[in-house]
């Protein structure tokens, strides 16, 4: 016989990433905890919480011991909010005779009195309101009262069972001032949500939190990187690649280059990804250009996420070569948009290629580059795990991705700041030689998972046509480590086809 378990419903958060986060949101009837640091975050998705409670129709208090009414409606004020009159805000201060040095009892403790009292106004003010959801702003406060771990224990677990018996969703905030290793609201509490601020060497704070605990709850675990902007917070969760998969049509994609094409052994398979490597300016950006204008020009759609360089230059520079990507933007075909390192996230950075593959249905998927992306991690590993989860996504939907990695060097042995070449199905390996006193240009594959390819290394020039490839350079020796010896017959080399 099946047994069927009735879930408790949710109360969201009004924080679409949270409530994805959590599973849903809030488990209605329950006690939350929302802990962080001062300035990460705790008051404002507290109002989101209340604010979506009263969309619903559902009554809120907000009790503060620690801002005053005029601070928490400048706060919601800088959101774009107006807190309404279904959400009551209850500015919990010390009675007069507590402040009042003459009118205090002299034998016993004031914080004895001021915590009594504060329960007491706390619980008065619930009767008075009676609400569906409350926010507790901040335990700070009741543990300084409370002076002691049991003390604090004891009217923890007072004001939980008053909320059971209330059957309201709680949260309570903690800004983690007065003792941040104490975890006894921990175990009381039904859930616990943690905010973190980070201060990177360089470039804006980088926020994240993630659920720590969920009684009787699956969650998505992990840290989740999250943002504060005018209108709110917003929460980017942790792709799971796992999650998303679509069927599509596997074919091959051609570049619109026959030599290319055939270097490649027919194309790049859909739903796979490519890595170009190279040393600066060997052509890296040009190479996956080629293959985002040859799928507009069969009618899909693309995205590219440039980190290196400035839009109007790179716009200005392959227009010369023939590529308008400025009439492929306007005809809706092609999406471009430049990213700043030092202020975005990698979780961000990920729900933005998300949202354009889900909404535009990009077909090609275009990182420019991987330099400018690990500049945003903090450290390589992590890089290695959020590319791995974004390629496996991407593949999943059916999209071709384009990587591109600057090594170091120019000619002789080259190093890349990160070795991705192990995630990507294909890796296109650019190298400058030297040959009869000019520098030149060669590509090779080093690596195709999905099917066959050319092992010859063919020279390759950038014109105003755009990119030339020449036949293999099947005369000569040690060209990928750019000093080359000429061993075969005598051949022409690529004919330079203009500056670039």
């Amino acid at each position: 016989m099946e047994v069927r378990i009735d879930r408790p419903a949710k109360a969201r958060t009004g924080v679409v990433g949270l409530d994805d986060v959590m599973a849903g949101g809030l488990s209605e009837g329950h006690v939350f905890l929302l802990e962080g640091n001062p300035g990460t975050g705790k008051t404002t998705i507290a109002l989101s919480f209340l604010l979506e409670g009263e969309e619903r129709g559902e009554r809120g208090l907000y009790i503060t011991l620690s801002e005053t009414k005029g601070e928490l409606r400048d706060g919601a004020a800088s959101h774009g909010w107006v807190i309404p009159d279904n959400i009551d805000i209850f500015e919990l201060v010390p009675p007069e005779s507590l402040l009042d040095a003459d009118a205090q009892q002299s034998l016993l403790y004031s914080s004895d009195l001021e915590l009594g009292e504060t329960t007491k106004m706390i619980f008065e003010a619930i009767e008075r309101v009676q609400p569906s959801r409350i926010v507790l702003d901040s335990l700070s406060e009741i543990r300084l009262l409370a002076q002691s771990s049991l003390r604090y224990r004891r009217q923890i677990l007072a004001l939980k069972h008053y909320f059971a018996r209330r059957g309201a969703t709680v949260l309570l905030l903690d800004d983690l001032t007065s003792d941040t290793l104490d975890k006894t609201v921990h175990s009381v509490v039904h859930g616990v949500v943690r905010l973190e601020e980070l201060a990177p060497n360089y470039g804006a704070e980088r926020r994240r939190l993630r659920v720590t605990k969920y009684r009787g709850q699956a969650f998505r675990g992990g840290y989740h990187d999250f943002t504060i902007k005018t209108g709110g917070v917003e929460v980017f969760p942790r792709l799971v690649a796992a999650e998303h998969r679509t069927g599509f049509f596997g074919q091959k994609l051609t570049s619109g280059i026959g030599e290319l094409d055939a270097l490649l052994g027919g194309g790049i398979e859909r739903g796979s990804s490519a890595l170009v490597l190279g040393p600066a300016g060997s052509g890296k950006s040009l190479f996956a250009l080629q293959f985002v204008a040859a799928a507009i020009k069969r009618g899909e759609t693309a995205a590219m996420f440039i980190f290196d360089e400035e839009l109007g230059l790179l716009f200005n520079r392959v227009q010369a070569m023939g590529f308008d990507l400025k009439a492929m933007q306007d005809a809706g075909k092609l999406h471009i948009e430049q990213v700043d390192a030092a202020e975005v996230s990698p979780g961000e950075f990920a729900h933005r290629v998300r949202d354009r593959v889900a909404e535009a249905d990009a077909t090609s998927v275009v990182i420019d580059s991987l330099n400018g992306y690990q500049a945003a991690m903090p450290e390589e590993n992590a890089l290695i795990l959020h590319i791995h989860e974004l390629l496996q996504f991407l593949n999943r939907q059916g999209a071709t991705t384009f990587l591109t990695v600057a090594q170091h060097g120019l000619v002789g042995e080259m190093k890349s700041p990160v070795d991705l070449t192990y995630l990507a199905d294909t890796v296109i390996l650019l190298r400058y030689f030297e040959a009869v006193g000019r520098m030149r240009r060669a590509v090779s594959i080093i690596k195709k998972r999905t099917g066959s390819h050319e092992d010859t290394i063919r020279e390759y020039g950038i014109g105003r046509n755009g990119l030339t490839l020449g036949q293999p350079l099947e005369g000569f020796q040690g060209v990928l480590r750019g000093t080359p010896t000429y061993v075969g017959e005598p051949r022409p080399l690529l004919k330079q086809t203009g500056a670039e």
